[in-house]
């Protein structure tokens, strides 16, 4: 049984001010449950008792067994999964803060940990869609890639449809948000920084080196024109037969799963 209460405050976290405001998040389905129970407790689990049987928690970790009609009334998903849990976000992350002066995001390396210039990152600048950003996290772990850099306007990386989108992957991915700009300002002159652009060379035939920073843009705009001018190595992924007429672009999800698959095939080599 799960009180009116409960409910009231699980729902809550489907806003992003209350999210902060917590510093929780909500991960839904046995697959990203699983994922992140195996990194970090939950604080609080909601179950049927199918997925409760013969499972052991953390001693901090609140458990409400439930029926599936109970379930629904508090998931987010359509057609629930047996479980719902409440997570502590990773405050080490520095997570997305459309508050944040431009002075706060220098005094905190533009708002980013240090990155590895002796690694392959991506970068996502305004991706805005829950969907695409959770997919893309979860490109990004099948790939090998840890962390992901985002500016401010790209969706919250603890929106319940993004978290349900990364299939677990979350829980291996770093993602930050901060002043992209600035931060590809403030790389050395020899690290590559990729872009997909549409006067970009063909991703195919290019020398690529598994380092640097793989840019990519917002939905309809593309990469902004100001981050497009430090991009030092300009990509394109070509349509097929050249010449013929097809689609103005590609998703930014699939464009990212392209692009990250040509850099490991390379690699392969």
């Amino acid at each position: 049984m799960i009180s009116k209460n409960k409910i009231k405050y699980i729902r809550s976290l489907e806003l992003k001010k209350n999210r902060n405001k917590e510093g929780k998040f909500v991960a839904e389905g046995f697959k990203v449950v699983d994922d992140l129970l195996a990194l970090q407790p939950a604080d609080l689990i909601v179950a049927t008792q199918e997925w409760l049987h013969g499972k052991h928690f953390a001693a901090q970790t609140e458990v409400i067994e439930v029926t599936e009609e109970e379930l629904k009334k508090v998931s987010f998903l359509q057609h629930p999964q047996q479980v719902l849990a409440v997570f502590r976000q990773d405050t080490g992350s520095n997570q997305q803060d459309c508050n944040n002066s431009q002075e706060e995001a220098e005094e905190k390396n533009f708002g980013f940990s240090k990155i590895d210039t002796q690694e392959l990152s991506l970068a996502l600048d305004g991706v805005q869609d829950p969907g695409n950003l959770g997919t893309i996290i979860r490109i990004a772990d099948w790939f090998g890639i840890t962390h992901i850099y985002c500016s401010q306007d790209t969706a919250d990386v603890y929106n319940p449809k993004v978290v349900q989108a990364t299939m677990g992957s979350i829980a291996r991915v770093k993602v930050e948000y901060g002043n992209l700009l600035a931060l590809v300002e403030s790389l050395p002159a020899d690290v590559p920084v990729y872009g997909t652009l549409l006067d970009g060379d063909n991703i195919y035939q290019q020398q690529l080196e598994n380092r640097g920073l793989i840019v990519m843009g917002n939905e309809g705009k593309g990469i902004s024109p100001a981050l497009a001018k430090k991009v030092n190595r300009r990509l394109l992924i070509p349509n097929f037969p050249e010449g013929r007429a097809t689609a103005d672009s590609l998703n930014v999800a699939i464009a990212t799963a392209i692009t990250c698959s040509e850099f490991r095939r390379t690699k392969s080599l």
